[in-house]
């Protein structure tokens, strides 16, 4: 499959945890400059570079918080100054509920940093896709929108909120030659999700069990899902949620 990104830009958000620095290898792969977005943990961001960078691709770490409207356009602003244009925007960044319990404050943070932060940081590129008559959005979601497990209610209310403004960039940007998509994860093997209280070891034997594929989610999975669509392999997929659940979601 011919991905056509050999010589494109995609900036990945959230590029300093498990499922962003398998995107940006993924896209690094494929031929595309990687700017590497990190919020907290730069050195995590660094490291994903110099990796791409020791494979022979280009990356360079990004610092965006997704919470600071200027932190977003000076991001934005840097990658465009550093690749000459941002191609592909994969909106991986979340701030994850610190605990089980919300108070108000909090409930509008991870709404903020999870819906106004990943839509700002698509704006910010939007008017150079516009300007290039060409340009891949991705979002990532996650299955808690319509499969809720016991939990805090901002995150799931927060990914709905996204799935429902992609499909609005969809409508709205298909005719500059934007394609705007989700990718929407099940349950995910990650160091964080394994350390989460409310999920855990005990929640990755469970869903494999009932996951007809006999396994969950790796970062790998929807990194290649992410690269497709976020590639030229992809000319007419617009608005879509793109289960990356093996099924999971049939069986609920």
């Amino acid at each position: 499959m011919e991905t056509g990104l050999t010589g494109r830009t995609a900036f990945v958000t959230g590029g300093s945890g498990a499922i962003g620095r398998a995107v940006a290898a993924a896209f690094a792969a494929e031929g595309a400059a990687v700017a590497v977005g990190w919020h907290t943990n730069r050195a995590a961001a660094e490291k994903t570079a110099g990796e791409i960078a020791e494979a022979g691709g280009t990356a360079r770490p990004v610092r965006l918080d997704q919470a600071d409207p200027d932190s977003v356009a000076r991001a934005a602003a840097e990658v465009e100054a550093a690749f000459g244009g941002v191609d592909v925007l994969v909106a991986n960044a979340v701030a994850w509920p610190a605990s089980h319990d919300q108070d108000w404050a909090a409930l509008a943070a991870v709404l903020t940093a999870n819906v106004s932060g990943p839509l700002a940081t698509a704006e910010a590129v939007l008017p150079g896709m516009r300007r290039a008559g060409w340009g891949r959005i991705v979002l990532v979601s996650s299955d808690v929108v319509d499969q809720p497990m016991a939990g805090p209610t901002g995150y799931p209310a927060a990914k709905g909120a996204l799935e429902a403004a992609a499909r609005v960039l969809a409508v709205r940007e298909a005719r500059h030659g934007v394609l705007t998509n989700v990718v929407r994860p099940g349950f995910t093997l990650t160091e964080r999700a394994l350390n989460t209280p409310w999920l855990g070891r005990e929640a990755v034997e469970s869903e494999s069990r009932q996951t007809p594929t006999g396994r969950i989610c790796t970062p790998e999975d929807v990194a290649a899902a992410a690269v497709f669509l976020g590639s030229g392999a992809n000319g007419h997929v617009n608005g879509e949620v793109l289960s990356v659940a093996g099924g999971r979601q049939l069986t609920r």
